[in-house]
């Protein structure tokens, strides 16, 4: 069935949701968002959350001076973002369409209403914040501590999905801009450090098709 033609009412009860957030999402707003669409801005308050029922958002930081981005994470369906701005603060980050997509909009009153339908709930969420709060940690050490190489071998590594032949490959095509917004460095500087991973061996990188990496990356470079 063609995207365009998805009943957003169908997917809340067939997408692959927990109990919990199923029940949550019943209670949304259900909205569809074209590819590039911004649903949460850097900065800016806002008491809603979005659960994804079809599609993936982005989660990134950017600096208007240099304007350059950092990808903190991409969520398919099943996630939910924007849990971190319920407390009536500005939003830490920002939240981008990556493709077509749907959510159910959960506003902060909604929420406060299933959790007193479903207590249990609140740990899910709690648990929820705290495995992004570590990985913001675990981010901002390998940003401090490594150099640009130990960064992209660190997100390769995490990336790579085992194949039969033995080799490994990406999930899906990033872009040599994708791939330096997720390690903090410029596109030019990701472009030379896999063209350098491709003559020595390492990777197989053709146009059009995920990165393939052939053998264990070398531990520096």
């Amino acid at each position: 069935m063609a995207r365009s033609r998805i009943d957003p009412v169908a997917l809340v009860e067939t997408a692959p949701l927990s109990d919990a957030v199923r029940a949550l999402a019943r209670r949304g707003e259900l909205c569809r968002f074209q590819k590039g669409a911004v649903l949460i801005q850097e900065g800016t308050h806002g008491d809603t959350l979005y659960i994804v029922l079809d599609g993936r958002l982005r989660i990134y930081s950017g600096h208007l001076a240099s304007e350059r981005e950092i990808t903190h994470g991409t969520y398919g369906v099943g996630e939910y973002v924007g849990e971190m701005s319920l407390d009536g603060g500005p939003r830490s980050a920002s939240v981008a369409a990556i493709e077509p997509t749907v959510c159910a909009l959960v506003t902060r009153r909604t929420l406060q209403a299933h959790l007193a339908a479903q207590p249990e709930f609140a740990f899910e969420l709690l648990a929820k914040v705290i495995r992004r709060a570590r990985v913001a940690t675990l981010s901002a050490k390998s940003l401090a501590l490594n150099d640009v190489y130990g960064r992209l071998k660190a997100l390769l590594d995490e990336l790579g999905q085992p194949r039969p032949d033995g080799t490994r490959s990406l999930p899906e095509k990033l872009t040599h801009q994708e791939l330096a917004n997720c390690v903090g460095c410029s596109r030019e500087m990701v472009t030379r450090q896999l063209s350098d991973l491709q003559q020595g061996g390492y990777v197989s990188a053709v146009r059009g098709e995920a990165l393939v990496l052939l053998k264990p990356l070398p531990p520096r470079w």
